[in-house]
């Protein structure tokens, strides 16, 4: 029970066959992050992705309206619709932010006052309503007395 086993560990150390080649030790598959993506296929990620929304944010409201017509309102359906349309806007967002070389940062500045996600484009908060302002850095102040 406690002698020497007889292959020695051969076992462990056979070479790995694989499509005709054979490799002394095991390959990782990812021993290294992966590169990132050039700017051209950012560009073009993104925009796809806003003719993807605009696409998305019509077949939203033309569902509204048929939902209304047939006066037969599914909540479900459309916080799915605005779902997807949110992630979308977010991958967006987060392409700007890898092409502009900010990082995350102009991520983290659409967000508003109240803690709600401002959407691209958008002039007021979705959620409280306050303004925005032009530059998109974040909600408008409001300074008059």
């Amino acid at each position: 029970m406690g002698g020497a086993r007889d292959d020695g560990g051969a076992a462990r150390r056979r070479p790995v066959v694989g499509r005709g080649r054979v490799y002394p030790h095991p390959v990782p598959l990812f021993s290294r992050k992966p590169p990132a993506p050039a700017a051209s296929d950012l560009r073009r990620e993104r925009r796809a992705l806003l003719l993807l929304r605009e696409d998305r944010l019509r077949d939203l409201g033309g569902l509204t309206l048929e939902m209304y017509r047939r006066d037969q309102f599914n909540e479900v359906l459309v916080v799915e619709r605005c779902a997807e349309l949110v992630a979308i806007e977010a991958r967006v967002s987060e392409i700007d932010a890898i092409v502009s070389g900010a990082g995350l940062r102009r991520r983290q500045r659409a967000i508003c006052a109240c803690g709600a996600p401002i959407l691209i484009g958008a002039r007021y908060c979705p959620s409280c309503g306050r303004a925005i302002d032009d530059d998109g850095d974040g909600p408008g102040e409001d300074t008059a007395a």
